[in-house]
């Protein structure tokens, strides 16, 4: 049995954005800023996007702005709030220890041009609360950027609060929502949100294109320049296929969010009693406030990488967090930022379920996964040297 349970890496083309794509590669294949008729064809097919887009997030379709993906809206918002707050003298950044790369990297890069950056910790259950961001919030603080839900352990941040704090100090607010739209309510007005990032193959849409939300008056900088396309806010011909996909499974996400909603967290809350029966075992992020989908846990005594790789061949397909960082042999900065130790960190699992998983499926992980793991201590000396009381355990 094959079984996808990485849909927090990337999901499935829904049937709805696979069809909304096809006519934009034979029939409506006009650039939408040419003035011809094939040209104003696609811009009418582009505004329909952005319209569609703009009413699932609860924006304006003047404040949608098409990216590439989730990275290059974080990017840019970011980007855009230190070289406004630059010109203002200031230069304090406030976001969180668990933060996706794609933020943790742009602020990176802007601490080595000058700036101060609070990176807040999360705690065991991988969450700040708006009193936090009050607390560091300070008279040169030009951005706070806090993720919607984090990616790895997929804890749900409490994004309204900190939104109100920051409309009440005057502080541009950014969230990357990436793992959070099309799984979870997301509303920009009523969540006090300034600049929010997403991706479209997250949410059954293609590879390749996202959204920067922007709020109508907050200041953008170009990050990529050229032609005068999304309102001279990102050069280059839009991806009017890949917009298309975004917008209709975007829509479909949002139609049945709340039936999905409930079927996917029951299968969630299933996995999640049955993996943690397993012994000396640990589920990461917060158990209430949680992604529908997410299911990340520790195994004490076993090394994620060959349980991901035993996984796979009983057809489970899984990852141990962020496919972004897969490549890198350290733990996961998520992991070690809730406080776990090196060595816990490095026996991580995470199990991300979607509108297509069945409970079939789940009964299949729930037989694999503890076999592995008992395969996989049953050849680790460390774990021997635990069971016989040689090394404590931890968990």
């Amino acid at each position: 049995m094959q079984v996808y349970l990485d849909n927090a890496s990337t999901t499935k083309m829904s049937r709805a954005a696979i069809e909304a794509m096809l006519p934009f590669y034979d029939e409506i294949y006009g650039n939408p800023s040419s003035l011809h008729r094939m040209g104003q064809r696609a811009k009418e097919f582009l505004d329909k996007a952005r319209e569609t887009v703009a009413g699932c997030l609860g924006a304006s379709p003047g404040e949608i702005i098409f990216t590439s993906g989730g990275s290059e809206a974080d990017n840019q918002a970011i980007i855009s709030a230190a070289r406004y707050g630059a010109r203002k003298g200031k230069k304090h950044i406030i976001t969180t220890a668990f933060e996706h790369h794609a933020v943790l990297h742009t602020v990176g890069k802007l601490e080595k041009e000058g700036y101060d950056v609070t990176y807040l910790p999360v705690g065991k259950t991988g969450t700040v609360s708006a009193q936090q961001v009050s607390d560091a919030i300070r008279d040169d603080t030009c951005l706070v950027t806090v993720m919607t839900a984090n990616n790895e352990i997929g804890s749900v941040l409490p994004v309204k609060e900190i939104g109100a704090v920051c409309r009440e100090r005057h502080v541009p607010f950014h969230t990357d929502a990436v793992q959070a739209v099309g799984h979870i309510p997301v509303n920009v007005a009523e969540m006090n949100i300034d600049m929010l990032s997403l991706s479209a193959h997250k949410f059954h849409g293609p590879k390749g294109v996202g959204v920067l939300y922007a709020k109508k008056g907050v200041p953008l900088s170009n990050i990529i320049e050229g032609g005068a396309q999304e309102k001279g806010k990102r050069a280059g011909t839009e991806n009017l296929a890949g917009i298309a996909g975004l917008a209709a499974a975007l829509s479909e996400a949002c139609a049945g969010l709340a039936g999905n909603m409930e079927r996917i967290s029951r299968l969630r809350d299933k996995l999640i009693a049955g993996l943690g029966s397993i012994p000396h075992s640990v589920l990461n992020g917060d158990r209430v406030n949680r992604l529908p989908g997410n299911v990340h846990f520790c195994f004490e005594g076993i090394e994620g990488e060959s349980l991901l790789l035993l996984l796979d061949e009983y057809g489970v397909e899984a990852s141990s967090g962020s496919a972004c960082t897969s490549g890198s042999l350290d733990p996961s900065h998520v992991l070690l930022a809730i406080g776990h130790p090196h060595e816990i960190a490095h026996g991580s699992l995470r199990l991300t379920l979607s509108e297509y998983t069945t409970e079939e499926e789940i009964d299949y992980a729930l037989q694999a996964v503890p076999k592995v793991v008992e395969r996989l201590r049953g050849f680790s000396p460390v774990w021997r040297d635990k069971v016989n009381g040689i090394k404590p355990f931890i968990l």
